[in-house]
């Protein structure tokens, strides 16, 4: 694994920065876990789940509290946006053109990062996680081929809270929203996996190995999300009227079957979890 030759950019410190005094009016940041040691300052694959439009901004303050500068894997549309695109670009981050022809440049993009000893942000969902239940839904196999290509370790990350905040539907409403977090500084949890996962019994032919490591990934990420959702595994208890369910990509987890229709559907539950209103 290599030391890192890549440097935090200044415009990355400034920006990690402002983040963090975002959340604070917004809601109550808890971060818990940290880096180990023997990860810090080499190549590393952060893998976090995906439930808000409000996740990269609590991901840019946790990564301020833990003291870590990660280059974040993101929309093609942030580079675009005329204050958010130069920002983008200057702290170094890397771009994703989803369902375009530019989309494979990505990879080798973090692969390249990865190499030069950076530590790099991805969402393995490849998009806010349409799971009923709010759990990681099936990864993407990119984070997969990722960690063949590089070598690098894949740390699982977990958050849970930020829907409270800022639900599906946002920007949609976004005043609504604001006001409504300003009023009740909901908890949002940040939690850094304890040991990175374990990938060496994959085998198989390539495609095989990257199914295989994506399940493991998801996991990794899901077992270290439960212990945030302590006395939620079902239902949340608050519920995010405003998100669609896609019962295609229901990834398999402990104590839940996947049968071909819910028995219960989203957003309701006998132990009736708070609607965001």
């Amino acid at each position: 694994m290599n030391r890192t030759t890549w440097r935090v950019p200044l415009t990355w410190r400034l920006m990690m920065l402002i983040g963090r005094l975002l959340v604070l009016p917004l809601c109550r940041l808890r971060v818990t876990g940290n880096i180990p040691e023997p990860l810090q300052g080499r190549a590393l694959i952060l893998a976090a789940n995906h439930i808000s439009p409000f996740d990269p901004i609590v991901m840019t303050a946790a990564c301020h509290i833990a003291g870590i500068g990660p280059r974040i894997m993101a929309t093609g549309g942030l580079f675009d946006a005329p204050i958010a695109g130069p920002a983008m670009r200057a702290a170094g981050h890397i771009r994703v053109d989803r369902g375009k022809d530019t989309a494979a440049d990505a990879l080798p993009a973090a692969v390249q990062a990865l190499t030069d000893g950076a530590m790099v942000l991805v969402y393995p969902e490849g998009r806010i996680g349409l799971d009923p239940w709010m759990w990681p839904e099936r990864g993407k196999t990119g984070v997969a081929r990722m960690a063949a290509m590089s070598g690098a370790p894949v740390l699982p990350v977990a958050q849970w809270g930020a829907h409270a905040v800022l639900p599906y539907e946002a920007p949609t409403h976004m005043l609504r929203w604001i006001l409504r977090a300003l009023r009740h500084r909901p908890v949002v949890h940040v939690r850094f996996g304890d040991t990175p996962i374990d990938l060496t019994t994959v085998t198989g032919t390539p495609g095989a190995q990257a199914m295989k490591a994506t399940r493991l990934i998801m996991e990794g990420i899901d077992a270290t999300l439960a212990q945030l959702r302590d006395g939620e595994m079902e239902q949340p208890r608050i519920a995010d009227p405003t998100r669609p369910a896609d019962y295609t990509r229901v990834r398999p987890r402990p104590g839940r079957e996947l049968p071909a229709r819910p028995t219960v559907k989203p957003g309701e539950s006998t132990t009736s979890p708070t609607r965001l209103t």
